[in-house]
């Protein structure tokens, strides 16, 4: 893997295998799942961005572990009710999360669909003076939804030679710095 995508949390291991859905034991609900009994973390919208699961999500999406990003940040969307912007964020960011498993599955319809919803997401977000989702994603959810449009308009199906291996599939990082 490209040593020029960072690592948030550099000392916890990335799960044994990235999954594909069918191909590998089920995560969470198969015994043999590399997440088996693991809850996803519920963290307050105004603490979100700046926590491990949000940083633990953009470490597992940078590297091609797409499954894996969107578990990471359901339960941040879920504790977002309160805050819609919060909760338009994380959707638009498990639906790119969604567009990458269907990319590495090697079904561009499907991948094309969720990366445009993501796109449509991202761009419902008011654009203003606080820059706090810029900082957390590296760029303005404008700038990520351009890049969910790319991946919609030219979908990259790439297949790991390894069935679990993580590929990246996105030509584009997310870099989250101190929220």
């Amino acid at each position: 893997m490209s040593t020029s995508r960072p690592r948030l949390l550099p000392d916890r291991p990335f799960p044994a295998y990235a999954y594909l859905p069918g191909r590998q034991p089920h995560p969470v609900r198969d015994l043999g799942g590399h997440s088996y009994g693991i809850e996803p973390a519920t963290v307050a919208p105004e603490a979100a961005l700046g926590s491990e699961a949000f940083a633990w999500g953009v470490d597992l999406f940078n590297y091609g572990y797409y499954w894996e990003a969107h578990e990471a940040w359901e339960g941040l969307w879920q504790a977002a009710r309160a805050s819609p912007r919060h909760r338009l964020l994380f959707k638009g960011l498990i639906l790119l999360a969604a567009a990458g498993v269907k990319l590495r599955e090697g079904k561009p319809g499907a991948a094309t669909r969720h990366a445009a919803k993501a796109a449509a997401t991202l761009r419902r977000l008011p654009v203003g003076p606080d820059r706090r989702f810029e900082t957390a994603l590296g760029m303005t959810p404008q700038t990520l939804a351009t890049h969910a449009d790319l991946a919609a308009q030219t979908p990259r199906i790439r297949r790991p030679e390894s069935l679990g291996q993580a590929e990246p599939v996105f030509g584009f990082v997310l870099r989250s710095r101190e929220v």
